[in-house]
């Protein structure tokens, strides 16, 4: 009976905000489903690698977010959740109906459940950005900067932009402080942040992102180039 009654609540994840949680909870399709507010999607991650799910759902909203992209993409990528099923829902939909035709089919005559959206796109050099205007050098492994006085590791470097990896929240617009590391004095400089994407692999969630320089002054830039690069 246990193992029954663990596969009933274990056989479908349903991720949305919690405005539209309730309303989804609420119907039949997904009334035993494993519920998760947008804000703990890594948890419900783990949830879904450990137990793997023969269904997750996404409500739209969440599902066309960066986050929401990358959760989408990380079950992908995951050959060991190749028979998990992704739907993206609607919260203001009629509920779908049971069917006993295969699951492929039916999802294609739901109404709530329409085609996932494409796999997002590995974040692209800074130059693919419309931000580079100068050469960009690949930065050996190991190199971090500061960024708001956080560490992110330095990917590529040129004389007006960076690509950095980040454990912390990066958006685009931002305006940040930088700091790069130099054996006579750091080097610090107003940016803003270019472009960012938020990517969810085993490790833990990070943020990928293109920074533009302000006010960098180019002789100590050029200097950690030189000391830096591969």
């Amino acid at each position: 009976m246990f193992g029954l009654d663990w596969l009933a609540v274990s056989s479908t994840v349903l991720i949305a905000s919690p405005e539209h949680l309730q309303i989804l909870k609420a119907r039949e399709d997904f009334a035993t489903a494993q519920a998760f507010p947008d804000a703990e999607a890594l948890r419900a991650l783990d949830v879904i690698t450990r137990q793997r799910p023969g269904v997750v759902a996404l409500e739209k909203m969440f599902a066309s977010t960066s986050r929401g992209a990358a959760l989408i993409n990380r079950i992908k990528a995951d050959p060991a959740l190749s028979a998990c099923e992704i739907r993206i829902v609607a919260h203001d939909s009629e509920p779908a109906r049971a069917s006993s035709r295969p699951a492929q089919a039916a999802a294609e005559t739901a109404v709530a459940v329409v085609e996932a959206p494409p796999a997002a796109p590995a974040a692209a050099p800074l130059d693919q950005r419309g931000t580079r205007r100068a050469p960009r050098f690949r930065i050996v492994e190991g190199v971090e900067v500061t960024i708001d006085g956080n560490p992110a590791a330095l990917q590529d470097l040129s004389m007006v932009g960076a690509m950095v990896v980040s454990p912390t929240i990066l958006r685009p617009n931002q305006r940040v402080r930088i700091s790069l590391p130099d054996s006579n004095r750091p080097v610090r400089f107003s940016a803003g942040v270019a472009w960012a994407s938020f990517e969810m692999p085993k490790g833990g969630p990070r943020y990928r992102a293109g920074i533009e320089f302000f006010d960098a002054d180019p002789v100590a830039l050029n200097r950690f180039i030189e000391t830096n690069k591969k």
